[in-house]
């Protein structure tokens, strides 16, 4: 008998925790079908300070937490903190930290602004995420990644962690959405975003002439990649080294949508397994 798919899900958002855009929809209602398939998964998001840990049960995974991330050369206590998924038989990891998660709100301040500090941030949770499923001792057989903030563990997937024997079979799945956060990130992001060994020309796939491109550099270290129809218009002359990739261009709204991911997700491991 084949062993259950094992599932990770990255993800900025999660309803009932976080629910800015489609994102935090997707993400509640793809990992309970995935489940219902048969499916073994986990769910990573970050901490942020306007979820009620009260409310909704969080409480932390001692044996997990400890962990220094470094970003920019400053060590980042990370704490891992678990809550369940309400109406499933799902858990649901949060990675916290009191300089970049403690505030009460997501990515903006009170004024609108987008925080200077989302690519720290970013870089953070990336970092984190990786450290955790090494600690769960668990290996995904497809990491699925929804929203910006995750965009780069497919990069560190493949290069920093491409010899980690838990990863080995691993395949990522990279989400795209409508996004303007990137526009804000400075120079610096490539310096900040170098993990190990990695350089910044090891992530220059993340820059786009002048500019930060989220999009283009998670899409090229990717297995596959999902994205709306609008966008996938939007980013087709812009990603065509890609063109070959994997893709499952959808509407989010289609009755149809959550099993086109999961079969998507089969024809990934399927691949795999013959190579």
């Amino acid at each position: 008998m084949e062993d259950k798919m094992k599932v990770l899900f990255v993800t900025q958002e999660l309803e009932p925790y976080t629910s800015l855009s489609k994102i935090g929809e997707i993400a509640r209602g793809l990992p309970e079908a995935a489940q219902e398939q048969g499916m073994e998964i986990r769910i990573l998001m970050p901490r942020y300070g306007t979820i009620n840990e009260r409310r909704h049960r969080l409480h932390e995974v001692v044996r997990l937490s400890g962990m220094n991330i470094i970003v920019d050369d400053d060590d980042y206590p990370l704490i891992i903190k678990v809550a369940s998924l309400p109406g499933t038989r799902m858990q649901v990891y949060f990675l916290d930290n009191e300089d970049f998660f403690k505030r009460k709100f997501v990515f903006e301040d009170d004024n609108g602004q987008l925080f200077e500090d989302n690519q720290d941030r970013m870089v953070f949770f990336c970092k984190g995420v990786m450290e955790t499923v090494k600690k769960f001792g668990w290996p995904p057989d497809i990491i699925h990644c929804q929203g910006w903030m995750t965009s780069l563990v497919p990069v560190y997937l493949k290069t920093a962690y491409r010899n980690e024997p838990l990863f080995e079979q691993s395949k990522v799945v990279y989400s795209a959405y409508q996004q303007e956060v990137d526009q804000t990130f400075t120079d610096a992001f490539l310096q900040k975003a170098s993990i190990n060994n990695l350089s910044p020309e090891d992530l220059s796939a993340y820059r786009k002439g002048e500019k930060v491109h989220l999009h283009q550099g998670a899409i090229r270290f990717s297995d596959g990649v999902i994205l709306d129809e609008h966008l996938a218009k939007e980013l087709s002359g812009e990603l065509g080294e890609n063109e070959e990739k994997p893709t499952l261009t959808h509407d989010a709204e289609a009755p149809d949508f959550l099993s086109a991911c999961i079969d998507f997700y089969n024809q990934l491991r399927a691949e795999g397994v013959e190579k």
